[in-house]
C-alpha cells in the first residue's frame, strides 16, 4: 500500500493555483484533483473559494475557452460540445454563453468543410451507403442532424 503525500491547505492552495493557471479548468475537475490529492471537504471547500475569489478559477471562461478549442480544433459540432460540457456539471447559462463563442458563418464553413473532406474520403459507391457513413461521421462530431442530412443530400445527389 503506497502512502499518500499529505498536503497543508497553504501547500494544496498553491498546487492548484499553478492546476489552474496552466489551462481553464472547471469546478468538477478541481474538485476531483483535490479528492485525489486527499483533502477533507472542508480544505476543498476553502481552496475552491480562494481560487474563485482570486479569478484562478471561473466556470463562465472555462466554458466559453472549451467551446471555442473543441470548435477550431477538433471540429466538433455544439451537441458534442453542450454534452461535454453537461459532462462537467457546467450550468445551462454558461453553456449557451460558451456557445455564443461560435460565429454562425464559421460553423457553417467548417461543417461544409468536413463534410466535403469526408464525402471524398468516403469511397462507397452505393450512394445510400455513402451518405450514412457520411452522416454518422458528422453526428458523432456532434453536428445537429437537421444540417447534417441537409448537407449530405446536397453533396449525395441521386440521379
Amino acid at each position: 500500500m503506497s502512502l499518500q503525500p499529505s498536503y497543508t491547505i497553504k501547500e494544496a492552495t498553491k498546487k492548484l493555483e499553478q492546476y489552474c493557471a496552466y489551462q481553464e479548468r472547471c469546478h468538477k475537475e478541481v474538485t476531483q484533483k483535490l479528492k485525489d490529492m486527499g483533502m477533507i471537504t472542508d480544505a476543498r471547500d476553502v481552496i475552491i473559494t480562494h481560487l474563485i475569489k482570486e479569478n484562478y478559477l471561473n466556470e463562465e471562461r472555462f466554458a466559453q475557452s472549451f467551446a471555442r478549442g473543441k470548435f477550431n480544433i477538433k471540429k466538433w459540432g455544439k451537441n458534442r460540445i453542450v454534452n461535454e460540457l453537461k459532462f462537467r456539471d457546467i450550468s445551462i447559462y454558461n453553456i449557451k454563453t460558451a456557445l455564443k463563442e461560435i460565429e454562425d458563418n464559421k460553423y457553417t464553413e467548417t461543417l461544409d468543410a468536413l463534410a466535403t473532406k469526408r464525402a471524398n474520403e468516403v469511397k462507397e459507391t452505393n450512394v445510400f451507403k455513402k451518405r450514412k457513413k457520411i452522416a454518422d461521421y458528422l453526428l458523432y462530431r456532434g453536428w445537429e442532424s437537421h444540417l447534417v442530412y441537409e448537407k449530405v443530400k446536397e453533396l449525395t445527389p441521386t440521379n
